[in-house]
């Protein structure tokens, strides 16, 4: 079973240079963060930020390739957690036959964001890794987004979280 996600941001550590994605379920309120290089983090954010480049990216590239040759993209999975590692599949269809290609869960999403198609996250790999915040500390219940909300009004377990991450053994 899959869990649809969107990118609820891209953010980077204040110890070190190394980037999180933080996936949003679309269906609650709960976060995964995955760890990605800054290559892949500014392919993210220039694509979802409309940023027109001189030359493509190499997921740029990726998505003419796979359109030239007649195949589609459908859909990335994030689909296991192994060793605090995460992996991910781009599912293609290609005459008539739908292949799962095996990818790193960075460049998966940043092929989904220029091509447009929806990001999953399989529902055991959300059981073991998903986040999710406290509410607000005024104690109305109401939840804030990390994406929505200013450093100053993201939800203190959340933001603790985040700014305690030790990236520095990341390579």
């Amino acid at each position: 079973m899959m869990v649809e996600v969107t990118i609820d941001s891209v953010r980077v550590s204040l110890m070190s240079q190394h980037r999180i994605v933080v996936l949003k379920d679309v269906g609650a309120l709960r976060f995964l963060p995955i760890w990605i290089g800054p290559f892949e983090a500014d392919a993210i954010t220039i694509e979802l930020q409309g940023v027109e480049v001189a030359r493509p990216f190499t997921h740029d590239l990726l998505k003419s390739l796979v359109e030239k040759l007649g195949a589609e993209v459908e859909q990335v999975a994030i689909t296991e957690l192994r060793d605090d590692t995460f992996y991910a599949q781009i599912v293609l269809t290609a005459d008539g036959r739908r292949l799962a290609i095996d990818s790193r869960p960075s460049d998966a999403i940043a092929l989904a964001v220029r091509a447009r198609v929806p990001v999953y996250v399989a529902r055991e790999v959300m059981e073991q890794a998903a986040i999710v915040p406290e509410p607000d500390i005024e104690g109305s219940g109401t939840m804030l987004y990390p994406g929505e909300a200013t450093p100053a009004e993201a939800p203190e377990a959340f933001k603790d979280f985040l700014e305690e991450l030790d990236l520095s053994g990341l390579q």
